[in-house]
């Protein structure tokens, strides 16, 4: 039985891109770009848009390959990158708005689940709905895994606000979700 490595070494090629060997830059490219188009995407609503970011991430990501330590995940390093790209690019653009607003209580409740399955493209397209201060904090805490004072860090805002654009975000995609199955499925 042979065993198949779950952790991906990139040890090898890490110290060829270090040194500006263009192969290893590019089947490094090949290897992360997919997924990494994906996470500038979430952020940013224009396909056209989120490849520029990307690559102007990868770009980042070259320059800087000397600052990876070689511990902990090289993609959780490149995805770092990539989506403080995105928020550069939405800061940039003057499209992150926040209101500080006082923390509804337990925000948490008004996670509910869905019964309707959705394809892909119908869960990206209610998320882009959002306004881009709930979608930001969204993609951060519940699809990227920040925590509130990493997002309250990032993107210099109170932890109090970040809370409130979650719960806000959350009820309006349910709306929005709730207002997507009436159409499809007819008001019952």
């Amino acid at each position: 039985m042979k065993l198949i490595s779950l952790h991906k070494n990139y040890t090898v090629l890490i110290k060829k891109a270090r040194k500006d060997n263009r192969k290893a830059q590019h089947q490094l490219y090949q290897l992360f770009a997919p997924k990494m188009l994906s996470v500038c995407r979430q952020y940013l609503k224009n396909n056209d848009l989120a490849e520029e970011v990307m690559l102007n991430g990868f770009y980042k990501v070259f320059s800087k390959l000397d600052s990876f330590s070689d511990q902990g995940s090289f993609e959780g390093w490149i995805r770092r990158i990539m989506v403080n790209e995105s928020i550069s690019e939405l800061r940039r653009h003057k499209k992150l708005y926040f209101k500080d607003e006082t923390v509804i209580e337990n925000s948490l409740e008004y996670a509910t689940s869905i019964d309707t399955e959705f394809a892909v493209e119908e869960i990206q397209k209610v998320i882009d709905s959002l306004p881009e201060g709930y979608k930001t904090v969204f993609v951060l805490y519940a699809v990227e895994g920040y925590k509130h004072s990493e997002i309250a860090e990032l993107l210099q805002i109170s932890e109090g606000t970040s809370k409130s654009q979650l719960s806000k975000a959350r009820k309006m995609l349910q709306n929005n979700i709730n207002k997507q199955n009436d159409v499809n499925y007819g008001a019952q």
